[in-house]
C-alpha cells in the first residue's frame, strides 16, 4: 500500500508491472527530508487528495437496491492504516468475539454433547477415519483416566488415548499425571486432554516435561479450534479481496 499511495500522490511512478521509479516531485520531497510519510503527509499532494475524493465518491455510487458500500473512511483510516490491515483486525475482532460465544455456549453444554463435540472435531481436524468409526471410540466409558482412543489417521497406524473434561475449576497436576499413567499402562506414546476450563501451570509443566506425548487442549484453545474447523460456527459472510491482474493488462 505505500508504493500504490505514494503513485497517487504522484511521488512514485511504475514504467512497467514490478517496477517503480521516483519521480521529480518524489525527488523534490526526498530532498525536503520529512521526518516520515504517511497518509496524513500525502494529503498535502493534490494527486493523493484527488485519490480520497474518488475513493469518498464512490461509497455513494450503485442504485438504492444494492447494499449499501462503507464511505470509505475506508481507504485510508483516521489511523493511517491501509484497507487490508483495517479489514484484517475487524476480522481479528470478529473472530474473537465469536471464540468467546463459543467457549461460554460450550461450558454450558452437557457433558453428553460435550463428548459429540470433541468427535465432530478431532474428525474435522483430520483424525479418526469416518465420525462413526471415532464416536464407538470416544464414546466407550473411561478406563484408569481414558475416555477413548482414536486413530492419529484414517490408515489406523496409530492411536491417540482421549481424556475430555467439562471441567467447572483449573485442572491440575494430578488429573494430568493420572492420565499420563493411564497411558503408560497401555504403552501408549501419545495422548490428549481437553477441558472446557483451564490448566494450572503446574499441570502444564508436568506435561511438558515428561516423555509421553501429552497435548493440552483448554477451553479458549477449543473454541479456537472450534472455529477454524467450523465446528459449531456457521459462515454469515463472505468478502473476497480483490486485485488488479497485471498480466489482463499486459496481454491488451
Amino acid at each position: 500500500w505505500a508504493l500504490s499511495y505514494m503513485k497517487q500522490a504522484r511521488l512514485v511512478e511504475s514504467p512497467r508491472r514490478g517496477w517503480y521509479q521516483i519521480t521529480d516531485l518524489g525527488q523534490q520531497t526526498l530532498a525536503a527530508k520529512p521526518a516520515r510519510i504517511d497518509n496524513e503527509y500525502l494529503l498535502r499532494f493534490d494527486g493523493f487528495r484527488d485519490f480520497r475524493a474518488r475513493s469518498k465518491a464512490a461509497g455513494v455510487e450503485g442504485d438504492d437496491a444494492a447494499a449499501p458500500i462503507a464511505p470509505t473512511a475506508s481507504v485510508v483510516s483516521s489511523a493511517g492504516q491501509p484497507p487490508d490491515e483495517a479489514l484484517e483486525e475487524a476480522y481479528a475482532r470478529l473472530r474473537s468475539s465469536v471464540e468467546a460465544e463459543l467457549h461460554d455456549a460450550v461450558k454450558q453444554a452437557a457433558p453428553s454433547f460435550f463428548e459429540e463435540l470433541v468427535v465432530d472435531l478431532l474428525v474435522k481436524m483430520g483424525y479418526g477415519g469416518s465420525r462413526a468409526e471415532a464416536a464407538r471410540a470416544i464414546g466407550r466409558s473411561g478406563d484408569g483416566g481414558i475416555d477413548g482412543v482414536i486413530d492419529e489417521d484414517r490408515l489406523g497406524l496409530d492411536v491417540i488415548y482421549i481424556q475430555a473434561k467439562r471441567w467447572e475449576g483449573s485442572v491440575g497436576r494430578p488429573e494430568i499425571q493420572k492420565f499420563a499413567g493411564a497411558l503408560q499402562g497401555q504403552r501408549a506414546s501419545k495422548g490428549i486432554f481437553l477441558t472446557t476450563s483451564s490448566y494450572t501451570r503446574e499441570a502444564e509443566e508436568y506435561a511438558q516435561g515428561i516423555g509421553t506425548r501429552i497435548v493440552l487442549v483448554d477451553g479458549r484453545r477449543l473454541a479456537s479450534l472450534m472455529f477454524e474447523f467450523d465446528v459449531g460456527v456457521s459462515a454469515r459472510n463472505t468478502y473476497t479481496v480483490k486485485t488488479i491482474d497485471g498480466d489482463y493488462f499486459e496481454e491488451s
